[in-house]
């Protein structure tokens, strides 16, 4: 008895279903309806090899989201029914819109051979397919046809067996719906009870999918009613975030993919007809302007930055500067109080000193917040890519570094977007030198201090390109050496330009600034206290002090102190780079958190009642330091050892302590040379 092979063909109106179906089945076939439907069922057989094909014919459909009654037939024969093979035929003329059906069907996760049918046409209107690269995007063997001529049935009957013996091929993209939209999906996802029939029939993450997008028949069958309401609650959440209903969100991120795949695997030789996002991309995206226009829109973020931020950093100075003067003029005790210069100069001047910058944190990220929700992120993902593929990643690799700019602990996760081991290494180790908003109140302390005003933008967008940069030669050094080996294809989704909501920006805005807070009230808060520990104590004989002036004493003071003796025995290292043992010992801070950097040396310049504001801050370091030193600690701190949060993430996303150690030496070395470099050679033309 010969083995039988059960096999669906869907596909959308007009693509060439039918005619498929006739060239497989012949007069083989017979025609109904489907029970209880008034839809035309069409079935038939075939042979191959001395294998028996029953092929039924479903209803044509461009999704299968049961709006209609066909696409509800369409849905409950593949789901009930479950077809050994399911053939998608794609109108291969008009591939990107035919293939939203094919996501539908993946996300299904039915065993599917693709078939770029009228393929003759599309060779015509110039389409040149990478049908291997199409083929591991969707996790799909595909076959090129000529229906009406009868060529590529041959093969297609082959490729059908083929898969329902031996399966289709492992998937390497994956459809992501975007941070917001996942973790409503898992929280639905974590209600839904894996015993249940439901959850057994459909899956939970396909079953929670239909749920957020409302699909009448999926929820009708949901007796729960939390469910039900937690369902209601993520739809509403997702409808204020974006302006949208859900299920325009999630069709959105579908052919975000499709287009994405298309962009990778998909030429044309001839001008076809776009839509707006298309004709937006021509210009965005193109070879020659893509990366200029990319690289003046963060030019203008960076200044607008400064420009704007440079107000309200004034007024938390004032804020901060009178707190400090209130609390000494009205504390109980004596004025040289140990605990008055712990609130006043430990917590005030060290958490103080960050907060200040909080104006330039919020600009940044909003700015980034506006372009990821209009989908211009993604783009410049794809500029990328160019670059990208010439060190050996895929210009998936930038979307953890863009987040970088942020912070690196979250682009340091973000890393798993990446399926190939030596892509996320190199990722990983690279992310650190993409300037992360930690970063930024060093660069805003320094360059307001050493650099006039026409030169403070261009100055900001000179430390982010030189890190880029920096990111680039490493991460090709990388994949020539330690992570060699070839890059594997992704898709990068590239979602349709969509005008975002005043409520979203300011949400994920405000996600990325509260951890920059969190860092101010808790590390930063330690550190700070530790901090005016070590430079208070151990406190030096008050006979050495006499005859000293109040800024000799606090000076000698500190020196004396824990903080001032480590200073002291590392500065002979660091003098070559220009620094000093105050520089010295508020680096040797940094490693704990960057923005700990700039309290720091608050803390090390304000001992008894010298002002701490930052303009006083500033004041100090234009008399100790030249410009050139100013620019070289800019350049240590931002290449040097990532803080230790983003080297414990280093450690739990690669699994090891030897990657997260050799990237916290290796960036540290690395920030030595050129920074000693950097301030030799500009010796030359300052002496």
């Amino acid at each position: 008895m010969s083995q039988k092979i059960n096999v669906a063909i869907a596909g959308n109106p007009n693509s060439g279903k039918t005619t498929i179906f006739n060239a497989l089945t012949g007069a083989r076939q017979h025609v109904g309806n489907y029970p209880g439907v008034t839809v035309e069922k069409r079935e038939g057989t075939c042979s191959y090899k001395g294998l028996n094909i029953n092929i039924v014919d479903l209803p044509g459909t461009y999704s299968l989201t049961a709006y209609s009654t066909e696409e509800i037939v369409a849905r409950d024969y593949i789901i009930d029914q479950h077809p050994d093979v399911v053939i998608d035929i794609i109108d291969a003329s008009n591939i990107e819109r035919n293939l939203f059906l094919a996501t539908q069907l993946m996300e299904m996760n039915v065993p599917l051979v693709l078939v770029f049918n009228m393929s003759d046409i599309a060779r015509q209107k110039g389409f040149v397919f990478d049908t291997d690269k199409l083929s591991v995007f969707f996790g799909a063997p595909i076959v090129m046809t000529v229906g009406n001529r009868s060529k590529g049935i041959d093969q297609l009957l082959s490729v059908v067996v083929k898969t329902a013996l031996e399966g289709p091929p492992a998937v390497t993209g994956s459809l992501s719906y975007g941070d917001e939209i996942e973790n409503e999906l898992t929280k639905i996802q974590s209600l839904l009870d894996v015993e249940s029939p439901l959850v057994k029939k459909y899956g939970k993450r396909w079953l929670a999918t239909k749920l957020i997008e409302w699909d009448k028949e999926i929820v009708n069958k949901i007796a729960s009613e939390p469910i039900l309401a937690a369902v209601g609650s993520s739809r509403e959440h997702l409808r204020k975030i974006f302006g949208d209903q859900p299920q325009i969100l999630i069709a959105d991120r579908r052919y975000g993919y499709i287009s994405g795949a298309c962009q990778e695997a998909v030429k044309t030789t001839t001008e076809l007809r776009h839509d707006m996002s298309d004709r937006v991309d021509a210009v965005l995206t193109n070879r020659v302007l893509g990366l200029p226009i990319f690289i003046c829109l963060m030019y203008i973020i960076f200044q607008l930055t400064f420009s704007l931020g440079k107000y309200p950093m004034g007024w938390l100075e004032n804020l901060f500067e009178w707190l400090s003067v209130f609390l000494t003029s009205h504390w109980p005790g004596p004025e040289d109080s140990q605990l008055l210069s712990l609130v006043v100069d430990g917590v005030i001047a060290g958490v103080g000193g960050v907060i200040v910058f909080l104006p330039n944190i919020l600009l940044l990220f909003l700015a980034i917040s506006i372009l990821e929700d209009s989908g211009y992120m993604s783009r410049a993902a794809f500029i990328m890519d160019q670059i990208m593929h010439k060190i050996g990643l895929h210009g998936k690799s930038f979307i953890p570094m863009l987040i970088g700019f942020g912070c690196s602990v979250p682009a340091i996760m973000a890393t798993r977007i990446l399926e190939n081991r030596r892509s996320r290494l190199t990722t990983m180790m690279v992310i650190p030198l993409f300037s992360c908003g930690a970063r930024l109140p060093i660069y805003a302390l320094m360059i307001p201090a050493f650099f006039e005003p026409r030169l403070r933008g261009p100055m900001l967008f000179l430390i982010y390109f030189i890190g880029i940069v920096l990111a680039i030669v490493l991460a090709k050094l990388l994949r020539n050496t330690l992570f060699r080996g070839e890059t594997m294809p992704f898709v990068m989704e590239l979602p349709p330009y969509r005008m975002p909501t005043l409520r979203g920006v300011l949400i994920h805005m405000w996600h990325r600034a509260w951890m920059y807070i969190k860092k101010a009230g808790t590390i930063i808060l330690g550190i700070s206290i530790i901090l005016w520990a070590a430079t208070t104590y151990p406190k030096i004989d008050e006979t050495s002090l006499t005859g000293m002036d109040a800024q000799l004493a606090q000076k000698t003071q500190v020196q004396y102190s824990v903080v001032g003796r480590i200073g002291a025995t590392i500065e002979p290292a660091m003098r070559p780079l220009g620094f000093d043992w105050r520089v010295s010992t508020a680096l040797v801070g940094a490693f704990a958190a960057k923005e700990v950097f700039v309290s720091q040396l608050g803390i090390l310049y304000s001992m008894g009642e010298v002002d701490e504001t930052s303009e006083t801050l500033r004041e100090h370091l234009i008399e100790d330091y030249t410009s050139l030193q100013g620019f070289c600690i800019m350049i240590f701190c931002l290449i040097n050892m990532p803080c230790v949060a983003t080297i414990a993430m280093t450690r739990q996303e690669s699994g090891s302590w030897k990657w997260a150690i050799f990237q916290g030496a290796s960036l540290t070395v690395l920030a030595y040379i050129i920074t000693l470099t950097i301030y030799q050679v500009g010796l030359l033309f300052v002496s």
